[in-house]
C-alpha cells in the first residue's frame, strides 16, 4: 500500500488546548501529493482557516488521529470533506476511509516554502492586491495566478 503525505516535524503550530496560534509550519512526508507536494517540502498552515473546494488541506487521520495528513478538499458532503490525493494512484485519501469530519480538518495551506516558496491558495484579498493593473504584467505571477495581461 502506498503511503499517504503526512504532516510531520515542524507543524506544532496547531491551534490546540490553549494554543493561539493561527499559522504553523508542517513538513511533508510521503508520495501522495506529487506532483504539487514532494517529501521534504515545508509547508505555512493556516489553522481554522475557512476550506473552498481545490484547497490544499491539513486534517488528522479518521483512524489515527495522532497522524496529521495533507491532501486537496474536492468537495463538502454533508458528513464533512471528500479529500483526494493528487497523486490518483495513492489511494490512501477519502476513497478508503470516507468523508472526514469537518473537526478533523485543521486549516488551510497557504504557502509551500521549501524547496522554493509557491503560493497554493493566496487569500481574495491578497489576490485582488497581486491583480493591479501593474502587478499583472508581472509574468511569473501574472500566469501563475491565470491574470497575465499583454502590453500594448
Amino acid at each position: 500500500m502506498a503511503r499517504s503525505t503526512r504532516a510531520e516535524g515542524a507543524g506544532a503550530g496547531e491551534r490546540g488546548p490553549g494554543g493561539a496560534l493561527p499559522f504553523g509550519l508542517v513538513d511533508v512526508a510521503g508520495p501522495s501529493m506529487v506532483p504539487t507536494l514532494r517529501e521534504g517540502d515545508r509547508l505555512l498552515v493556516r489553522y481554522g482557516a475557512p476550506i473552498r473546494p481545490g484547497a490544499v488541506v491539513v486534517f488528522r487521520h479518521p483512524f489515527q488521529q495522532d497522524l496529521l495528513v495533507v491532501k486537496r478538499a474536492a468537495e463538502r458532503r454533508a458528513t464533512g470533506w471528500w479529500l483526494l490525493s493528487d497523486n490518483r494512484p495513492v489511494d490512501s485519501d477519502s476513497r478508503s476511509y470516507g468523508a472526514v469530519p469537518d473537526e478533523l480538518v485543521l486549516g488551510r495551506v497557504l504557502l509551500r516554502l521549501r524547496p522554493s516558496p509557491v503560493w497554493l491558495a493566496p487569500g481574495r484579498r491578497l489576490e485582488r492586491l497581486l491583480l493591479t493593473p501593474r502587478l499583472a504584467r508581472v509574468p511569473g505571477l501574472a500566469r501563475r495566478l491565470g491574470a497575465w495581461v499583454e502590453d500594448v
